[in-house]
């Protein structure tokens, strides 16, 4: 499987769509924004560029691709303001791989702009928009022409299936019955990947720029913990069932591997030390539910059930992967099993992503 070829979130904005999907990634960058947006402003403060050239990595497609860049420039218009300096040229960078659904972001561009000139008055911006298909694990800017980098739940998607997977029979993930070579192979692929994407990144940024990344992770030290596996272990089951059944064949199944990696907090401070060329300011563990919508109070009929908004949101990111491999026809079924075993875990157990956030400087 190329992953840069299939990996993609599902686009448009149908019922099924990433956009209509992403409540759980919206809540993850809200709940993070104050690391972000202090990260910025600290940049400003120090710097007063004339242009502030601003990347977001892994943008996807959808409300959170430009929610994202929005409140980052929001929050250095309100600095700039209070120290009655002029507004700085914005240039907005919009990654993610060539399959990513980029007209549907640029179709919502215009309209962005016009809510921020009269959220901001007079005398700001200019603000530019740019859209960069490619991988990140790669050159994707001129040297040293970034003065900010993002990225919010991108950065745990691996550059390719990880080597020596044949032993993990019976699991499309790391799990706790992968034998330990196989938890070696993701671990050595999520080390090879993000060292690439530092080096990558120190290229592109100027001296003193800052990057502030947030990762869907692990507080525990062991890859195959339940915090971070289980959401792939209980899309295994409904695979599992199906193989048994005879909708899949086994040969099939077993050569379907996840190309992600969850890292810990210290393994990823790990990584950033050995690349040397950024010093960390922040890193940060939150958690957010599985289920979006699990601390409304007031909810609608359609959002009662968990397991179906859990399922819709990992059919809406992971329906391209199973489709080429697996193709078309078993996905509704997939799905439709994985919702009523997902919402029979929930009932049972608390169920909650872990993100790690990681604020960081270019050194000089």
């Amino acid at each position: 499987m190329e992953v840069c070829q299939v990996l993609h979130m599902n686009g448009g904005r149908g019922e099924k769509s990433y956009a209509q999907n992403s409540l759980v990634q919206r809540k993850v960058i809200s709940m993070t924004k104050p690391i972000a947006e202090e990260a910025i402003t600290n940049l400003y403060r120090n710097t007063f560029p004339a242009s502030l050239a601003i990347a977001d990595l892994g943008c996807s497609s959808g409300p959170n691709t430009l929610f994202a860049v929005s409140e980052l420039v929001k929050a250095v218009d309100e600095v700039r303001r209070k120290l009655g300096h002029q507004s700085p040229e914005y240039q907005v960078l919009l990654n993610d791989l060539p399959g990513n659904d980029f007209n549907a972001i640029f179709k919502s561009i215009a309209g962005l702009q016009e809510d921020m000139r009269k959220q901001m008055g007079d005398g700001f911006g200019p603000c530019f928009f740019t859209g960069v298909p490619g991988s990140f694990y790669g050159r994707l800017f001129q040297r040293k022409s970034l003065n900010f980098v993002y990225s919010s739940y991108s950065l745990m998607w691996l550059s390719r299936v990880p080597e020596g997977l044949e032993d993990n029979k019976g699991n499309i993930y790391m799990a706790g019955t992968s034998p330990p070579s196989v938890l070696k192979a993701y671990y050595r692929q999520f080390q090879t990947d993000f060292s690439l994407f530092l080096k990558c990144r120190s290229e592109e940024l100027v001296a003193g720029g800052r990057m502030v990344l947030t990762i869907l992770g692990r507080k525990s030290e062991d890859p195959a913990s339940k915090e971070c596996c289980y959401i792939w272990e209980l899309l295994t089951v409904a695979l599992n069932e199906m193989v048994v059944e005879g909708i899949i064949e086994e040969e099939k199944f077993d050569s379907f591997n996840i190309p992600q990696y969850t890292p810990s907090p210290l393994e990823v401070e790990s990584e950033v030390e050995k690349e040397g060329s950024f010093t960390i300011d922040l890193l940060d563990v939150s958690q957010v539910n599985w289920d979006a919508y699990d601390e409304e109070v007031h909810q609608s009929e359609a959002f009662k059930d968990g397991g179906y908004n859990v399922a819709k949101c990992m059919r809406a990111v992971a329906e391209p992967l199973l489709v080429s491999h697996f193709g078309e026809a078993i996905i509704d079924e997939v799905f439709s099993r994985y919702g009523e075993i997902v919402a029979n875990r929930m009932s049972e157990e608390k169920t909650e992503f872990v993100n790690v956030t990681v604020s960081m400087t270019r050194k000089g």
